[in-house]
């Protein structure tokens, strides 16, 4: 997986930290909620320029140096939440949405970190969320999943979120599922609307490296990738590159908010 040469492990799966003991959600730290997720993350390298003029003052991109998706500088995390459950344990409505996520530390950080950069996200519940970045899109996903006699999984994605702004994205994925790593990873995921704010992730998961222009690693049959509106259009204008696809078929989380 990717994203987290020790640094960004929202998402991908490989160069991330695995944790035996907590290290950021203390005792103190309050649960917030609980979700089951489907997930995809695309890496990118877009250009330095337009990625850092998303961040707030005094932050830094600092993409991984290591691992799948080392050299990327932003993900587009698809996720499909199959159940989502407050502190209680109550049910809440689940989500469905596209983020945007920048690996960024800022000075007296040791380690790059997750930041939220913005996201079209659905139900409008979801909007702007406690990053203060989504935006209400309507979300579509047609997901298919065949696997024939010989044990060969093959999987087809189609996302597609619209917001009335028109800002819009089209994520289309073919791809022959591989070997699943598990991974159990904790990590805190700052706002970039709000930097001083951040959420604690404890989460487990099973990915899958489906595209790696670093390791070499290809299964994917088909992809397509479109993106346009005043969010989106600053950033994916032509010039970026795929750096990697994840396929995170199972990611269950905890989130907490630090206690002040």
């Amino acid at each position: 997986m990717s994203f987290l040469s020790r640094t960004l492990a929202v998402i991908s799966t490989a160069s991330i930290v695995l944790l035996a003991k907590p290290a950021f959600a203390g005792e103190n730290d309050k649960l917030h909620s609980k979700t089951l997720d489907v997930r995809t993350v695309l890496s990118f390298k877009i250009a330095d320029s337009a990625v850092q003029k998303m961040l707030p003052e005094g932050w830094q991109m600092e993409p991984p140096g290591a691992g799948p998706s080392k050299g990327s500088n932003l993900s587009v995390v698809l996720i499909d939440q199959i159940l989502a459950q407050d502190a209680d344990g109550k049910s809440i409505d689940p989500g469905r949405g596209a983020v945007l996520v920048v690996p960024a530390k800022k000075q007296g950080m040791e380690k790059a970190v997750p930041m939220v950069i913005g996201g079209l996200f659905s139900p409008a519940s979801y909007a702007p969320g406690l990053y203060s970045n989504y935006v209400y899109a309507k979300a579509a996903l047609d997901r298919t999943i065949h696997s024939d006699p010989a044990g060969v999984t093959n999987v087809e994605e189609a996302w597609s979120f619209t917001t009335d702004g028109e800002d819009s994205l089209q994520v289309h994925v073919e791809y022959t599922r591989g070997a699943l790593g598990r991974a159990n990873v904790e990590l805190p995921v700052y706002s970039g609307a709000k930097p001083d704010f951040y959420r604690i992730y404890r989460y487990e998961q099973a990915a899958d490296v489906v595209r790696s222009t670093v390791t070499g690693i290809d299964r994917a049959q088909r992809v397509s990738f479109k993106a346009s509106g005043r969010q989106l259009a600053p950033l994916f204008d032509g010039s970026e590159q795929l750096i990697s696809i994840t396929a995170i078929p199972w990611y269950s989380r905890q989130i907490f908010l630090p206690r002040s």
